[in-house]
């Protein structure tokens, strides 16, 4: 029976507490479904908040042995939200932020992969549909990924005039490879889920519309093991997988600012928004 789970100091983190995310529970497995459906979920600044709130909220429950992350029925997540809107409400109407705070602001997409991949209990991605940008960045911070048939991940940064950043481009070359994250990262095509459970990005295909039902049998195969030895186990390979993961992408926010400068990036955001195929310059 699923109920709204409670937070320490009697804070919920139920359905009513959150405006993009359904939270709900079922024994000792959490689910968060992100919940923008009139904008394919992506990712604004609200949505990328109340993620890295839940998520820190889950980090230490020992009451929690797995939690999922799941998209809507047809998609997971469109990524970061590019409209126009969403980059006018981000620095108001009237100001242009200073380096400085686009700098501190850039922090927010690897403070929320960062939180994800910090939850002590097993984490897993249910994906129907498409996984895009940011939404794959989350996806990489979790444990495990279950990929329905149909459902395909891309990475549009680099084709967008901009480079891969959320810290995510170290995860993702520490589950496929050098060739196989150049590939990815700098081509920007669609990875389909079969590909995906063979490069190993993902760990199992499903039938369209049981990523989420197979996600909680792997859930519940979790829960029926002692939860001390799976946290350590979890740490200590964490440990060593991500060991190298901050020296080599702590300036990915500052590749981006420098790309966000450039004519490409205007190019490229412009074509993407005008439906047409981008000119770059290399400037």
């Amino acid at each position: 029976m699923k109920e709204e789970v409670a937070a320490n100091g009697g804070e919920r983190l139920g359905e009513s507490a959150w405006k993009h995310l359904i939270v709900s529970r079922d024994g000792p497995t959490v689910e968060v479904e992100l919940h923008r459906p009139s904008a394919r979920n992506a990712l604004n600044a609200a949505i990328i908040k109340e993620l890295t709130e839940v998520a820190r909220l889950l980090r230490r429950r020992s009451d929690v042995l797995a939690v999922i992350l799941a998209g809507g029925e047809t998609n997971f997540s469109a990524g970061a939200d590019l409209s126009a809107g969403e980059a006018d409400a981000a620095v108001g109407p009237s100001k242009v932020p200073t380096l400085l705070e686009a700098r501190e602001e850039l922090m927010t997409g690897p403070d929320l992969c960062r939180a994800w991949e910090e939850i002590e209990a097993v984490t897993i991605a249910a994906i129907e549909g498409y996984c895009l940008g940011g939404g794959c960045a989350i996806a990489m911070a979790c444990d495990f990924r279950i990929m329905a048939e149909g459902a395909y991940m891309r990475l549009p940064e680099i084709p967008l005039g901009m480079n891969m950043s959320w810290n995510s481009v170290p995860r993702i070359t520490t589950l496929v490879g050098p060739s196989r994250a150049k590939r990815f990262v700098i081509l920007g095509e669609a990875v389909d889920a079969e590909t995906c459970v063979g490069w190993g990005m993902a760990d199992e295909v499903t039938k369209k519309g049981e990523a989420r039902a197979v996600s909680r049998a792997w859930a519940a195969k979790v829960s029926t093991l002692p939860p001390i030895p799976v946290r350590m186990t979890k740490e200590a390979i964490n440990a060593q997988a991500t060991a190298t993961h901050l020296i080599s992408s702590f300036a990915d926010r500052d590749q981006f600012l420098l790309t966000s400068r450039t004519e490409d990036y205007k190019e490229g955001i412009a074509a993407f928004l005008e439906k047409r195929k981008p000119a770059f310059r290399g400037n």
